[in-house]
């Protein structure tokens, strides 16, 4: 895969579908790497009439790392946040909009349909609000304009095992192996909603393939100070004025129907979009529902509506 110089960072790209179609800029969440927007999911969109381009953000997968910063616990943060602490985070939601706005640049795409999942809903929220006229419609998928009232158990779960795969010679490649595993199915069964059953096959496969491309925990810890930091983006969405849709499970456990509310609420003119029994995750059986609203968004916008 390439990378493109974007905002003095080295990005992580991967295109699908005609060069020439309408773009669509997939942006990943929380110590996400590009894979989480699935291959199948991609080409379907690209099958639609779009060229579709997904990326690894700052400090996570193949992109750059800021490893220069010192390791936080993030939720040792978290519970500083909630007990109403500042939060000093070392780059900011802006910041990894501004990666984005790069990155569009470094393909030479002068805009583009945006399309952010959970963190990625949040980093497009600050690209509508700072560089609206870079984005030709924005769709903010399970994701919220602040930090509303989340369950701690649940995010807990995103924490990561305590390992260092390169030591997996001397611990054993298995025992990495089965702890990376282990901790992905907890995460997964506490995100999956009730109509769509987990595909526990995919989501051991999945951590293993994200374990070989790109380890980095580290990073979204990070992220996650940026996501604590941010603050409130209700008022500024409110003078946003780009195409907007928002999709959310009504069962997401990790950012509530709240955060979905709450974003087309802030949004002049956005049009919401439940997926009924759907938690924090991307089940194959809700894509359909994913892709028409989206699709019908990019072609209504398109077609200059």
């Amino acid at each position: 895969m390439p990378q493109v110089e974007a905002n003095g960072l080295m990005l992580e790209v991967e295109e699908f579908g005609d060069p020439a179609d309408p773009p669509i800029l997939l942006v990943v969440g929380l110590n996400a790497q590009l894979t989480v927007w699935p291959d199948g999911f991609c080409r379907l969109l690209a099958d639609r009439g779009h060229r579709v381009v997904r990326f690894d953000n700052r400090d996570v997968g193949l992109s750059t790392w800021f490893d220069h910063y010192p390791t936080v616990d993030p939720v040792e943060a978290f519970v500083s946040f909630l007990e109403g602490e500042e939060v000093d985070a070392p780059y900011s939601l802006k910041d990894m909009a501004a990666d984005a706005v790069g990155l569009l640049d470094g393909l030479g795409l002068d805009s583009a349909h945006v399309v952010g999942g959970s963190l990625g809903g949040m980093i497009t929220q600050r690209m509508a609000i700072h560089w609206p006229d870079r984005i030709r419609s924005l769709t903010s998928i399970m994701s919220m304009p602040r930090v509303v009232p989340l369950d701690l158990e649940v995010v807990l779960a995103l924490q990561p095992p305590e390992l260092d795969p390169s030591s997996a010679a001397d611990t054993g490649r298995a025992e990495v192996e089965e702890k990376v595993v282990e901790a992905a199915l907890v995460a997964a069964r506490q995100f999956a909603g009730s109509t769509y059953p987990l595909d526990e096959d995919r989501a051991r496969a999945r951590a293993l393939e994200d374990l070989d491309r790109a380890w980095h925990p580290d990073g979204g810890a990070r992220q996650i100070l940026a996501v604590l930091a941010d603050g409130d983006r209700r008022p500024l969405l409110a003078e946003v004025n780009v195409p907007t849709l928002v999709l959310h499970g009504t069962e997401d456990p990790l950012i509530p129907p709240q955060g979905g509310q709450e974003t087309a609420d802030a949004v002049p003119g956005s049009r919401l979009v439940w997926i009924d029994g759907m938690g924090h995750d991307w089940p194959q059986a809700a894509w359909p529902l994913l892709l028409q609203p989206i699709c019908d968004l990019v072609a209504s916008v398109e077609e200059g509506g």
